[in-house]
């Protein structure tokens, strides 16, 4: 039988981080999350499958939020011009990616990116990234405590994921969160989108907004993902994602005659 509610899952960690900067969890060292899968094995799908998903009121309000704040920068959807708005709970996660796909559309990367970063700075009050930097200071207890909030947080966007031990600076810190299938990279299919409209402006707002370094090592042969809180991310050019090809298969405006996914290029 399927998962049809939320319930708390489990996930062990099985595989170490790339390019040596993930260690094993600690002993009972997992956490704990609300997961709202809806597949048999309370698992992501395998890859090439998408995951099925329950969303409740908490992943929908937002969906929502996010969705109409980019709709103000994404192209027109002809197929809803005859159709009314949608309303609070109408947008459902394939309408959210819908919107960030078509806020890509006739911008550059680096027009992408600051979308995303005008969208997030709309949902935050007057003064508040100062404010955070005070309250949250680099140090290991402010990347930990980052960690820890990031997997019920983020879970409506990424879905399941678990908070690892990572190397800092030579020294071991609970501070990565390990994103076991990016529910935003299954669902676009698109290398571009997931770097472009996540990776990038969540890093750079971490770092540069919040003055709180974090570092996103997407793994785009099973779609997980690693959070590094506390690792500064390296410029765009020197990142092993700047080469990353497209999705052939899956990705719904791939060129496969590319080596680089073009919307990484320009």
């Amino acid at each position: 039988m399927a998962v049809s509610s939320i319930q708390a899952v489990q996930f062990p960690i099985k595989r170490g981080l790339d390019k040596g900067h993930r260690r094993s969890s600690r002993s009972g060292g997992n956490v704990r999350i609300r997961c709202g899968i809806a597949e048999p094995s309370g698992q992501p799908a395998p890859m090439g499958q998408k995951t099925k998903y329950n969303d409740g009121f908490f992943e929908k309000a937002f969906m929502t939020l996010f969705a109409r704040k980019m709709e103000k920068f994404a192209a027109v959807n002809k197929e809803q011009l005859d159709k009314k708005e949608k309303g609070f709970f109408d947008y459902d996660y394939d309408s959210f990616v819908d919107v960030s796909r078509r806020v890509m559309q006739g911008r550059n990367r680096m027009q992408q990116q600051e979308v995303v970063r005008e969208v997030l700075l709309s949902m935050l009050p007057p003064g508040a990234p100062a404010q955070f930097r005070k309250l949250f200071p680099p140090t290991r207890w402010a990347e930990e405590f980052n960690a820890a909030l990031t997997v019920p947080f983020f879970h409506w966007l990424v879905g399941p994921s678990e908070v690892v031990e990572v190397e800092i600076n030579g020294m071991k810190q609970r501070s990565g969160v390990l994103i076991k299938k990016c529910r935003y990279l299954e669902n676009s299919g698109c290398v571009g989108q997931c770097v472009n409209m996540c990776k990038i402006p969540t890093q750079d707002f971490f770092t540069n907004e919040f003055g709180l370094p974090l570092t996103m090592i997407p793994n785009f042969e099973d779609m997980s993902c690693e959070m590094v809180y506390g690792q500064v991310p390296p410029p765009f050019e020197e990142d092993p994602v700047a080469q990353q090809p497209c999705f052939a298969d899956i990705c719904p405006v791939a060129n496969v005659n590319s080596p680089v996914c073009p919307k990484l290029q320009g």
